[in-house]
């Protein structure tokens, strides 16, 4: 089940809350864990029982992480137990295929017969939930949480299906609490609903609509593209993505407060950065704080010289690139970027890195556009060729935009967009007006609001009701 769908819409996000708010305070927990299993049985309902049976495991193991349970010894291995227990799920299914047809097809070069091997099933969101169940056993560990009350709390923290498909990842130190007890008013309901539906107008109106221009473009053939329709797919597809996975990111946000719960921001602008660090600071926040607090650090950050510093960075963006995806290309993209984030830091004190925004961000921009390239191929070997369209290395074919469709309504959601993503300086900006606490706005303001609300939201089921399924970019991770 997705968001962005009419049955979620008109049927299980009424339902739910009905039911949540019928019921008193002390049963809530229940009611949210009971129909965030649903939520995630909906699409993936032989994996429900890995993800409660892991979670159980990780449960029973943490109530002797705190310190003073155990000798420091074995606090330490039975964390290495159980973070290796959730790490080897993940490999196992997500990337055991990838291993095994790489192995084939080097056995295949060698003139040896290949392996048998049935193909493994992706559980969806896995990727997410694994690094949240990571961050609840070394939250634990450090003593910056207690361990959950009770089973049914660490599942719900796992499962909580505003988050569970697609992120935010959040980090167990920044929910505990909300868990144990949480404020249930009217005016974070009321924002609630106002996030959502900004998040749901982002994917319906604005990512769709580039979907199908960036599907076309990169469903052709690299040589068949002319240069500049190649820079235009790979336009479309940055604006899909971001109002995509940010558009996710605002309904999740919206859905965890229409039940009580707080989750941190995701996203921030990020196609304003001149420089890719800046640019990692404002993209997908929750994967960079988990990668830096669980990964980064530990490996040292930049407490052992220059060149541990620089290999540190760059590992942990090889992690992320492989976090992805199992394929070459997201390799290729988290090693991209991990190299100019390197640049950065070397370079953060020549005068060019502090330059005016009109210089770095359109440069930080072509880079990301390249990223974007490595990220929406099928393959490696496509992301070379396309990005040798956009660098016009081959020759051009006068026909090649013949099968994509641009009309006027993808120029003014291109031009939307546009506006949405380099305006921040418009006073007051869209994405502000909407996140205005309601404390702080004016009767008018707070009219205004709702009925823009009421009008993505009509507007956007609209558009649901006679539209083909289109899901998150980011379900396949």
């Amino acid at each position: 089940m997705v968001f962005s769908s009419l049955t979620f819409l008109f049927l299980f996000l009424p339902v739910l809350l009905a039911a949540y708010y019928a019921c008193p305070n002390r049963g809530r927990n229940a009611v949210a864990l009971a129909a965030s299993l649903f939520f995630y049985a909906w699409g993936a309902p032989r994996f429900v029982l890995v993800l409660i049976a892991s979670g159980l495991v990780d449960y029973v193991l943490s109530r002797h992480l705190p310190a003073g349970r155990l000798s420091d010894g074995r606090r330490k291995g039975l964390l290495a137990l159980a973070t290796a227990l959730n790490i080897g799920l993940l490999l196992y299914f997500k990337y055991a295929n990838f291993f095994v047809d790489n192995l084939n097809a080097w056995l295949g070069r060698l003139g040896a017969e290949p392996l048998a091997w049935a193909a493994v099933a992706l559980p969806i969101g896995i990727s997410f939930f694994t690094f949240q169940k990571v961050s609840y056993l070394v939250d634990v560990y450090r003593g910056t949480a207690r361990p959950a009350r009770n089973a049914g709390d660490y599942l719900l923290y796992v499962a909580l299906f505003p988050q569970l498909i697609a992120g935010p990842i959040v980090r167990y130190h920044d929910v505990a609490m909300q868990l144990i007890a949480r404020e249930h008013t009217r005016a974070r309901f009321f924002t609630g609903i106002l996030r959502f539906s900004q998040g749901l107008g982002k994917k319906v109106l604005v990512a769709n609509t580039m979907a199908e221009v960036a599907d076309a473009a990169f469903g052709a053939a690299p040589g068949s593209l002319s240069c500049g329709w190649a820079w235009l797919g790979a336009v479309a597809y940055a604006f899909q993505i971001y109002f995509d996975f940010s558009g996710y990111s605002d309904m999740a946000i919206g859905l965890g407060r229409m039940l009580g719960i707080e989750f941190l921001e995701n996203f921030n602008r990020p196609y304003v950065s001149r420089t890719i660090t800046e640019f990692w600071r404002r993209w997908h926040i929750s994967l960079s704080n988990w990668m830096r607090e669980y990964l980064y650090i530990p490996l040292g950050g930049n407490r052992h010289g220059t060149a541990r510093t620089y290999f540190n960075l760059w590992l942990v963006f090889l992690v992320s690139g492989f976090w992805h995806g199992a394929a070459w290309n997201f390799v290729a993209w988290g090693a991209f970027h991990g190299f100019f984030l390197c640049l950065d830091k070397a370079f953060k004190n020549v005068r060019i890195m502090r330059a005016p925004a009109w210089v770095g961000l359109p440069i930080t921009f072509v880079l990301v556009l390249f990223s974007w390239v490595l990220f929406r191929a099928e393959t490696l070997a496509h992301a070379m060729a396309y990005a040798g369209r956009m660098l016009d290395l081959f020759g051009a074919s006068p026909d090649a935009a013949a099968a994509i469709e641009f009309g006027r309504r993808h120029v003014a959601t291109l031009v939307a967009a546009v506006v949405l993503c380099f305006g921040p300086a418009l006073k007051p900006h869209p994405f502000d007006f909407m996140r205005l606490e309601p404390a702080r706005a004016t009767v008018g303001q707070t009219a205004g609001r709702f009925a823009v609300a009421m009008v993505l939201l009509v507007w956007s089921a609209a558009t649901l009701a006679t539209s083909s399924f289109n899901p998150f970019i980011y379900f396949r991770f």
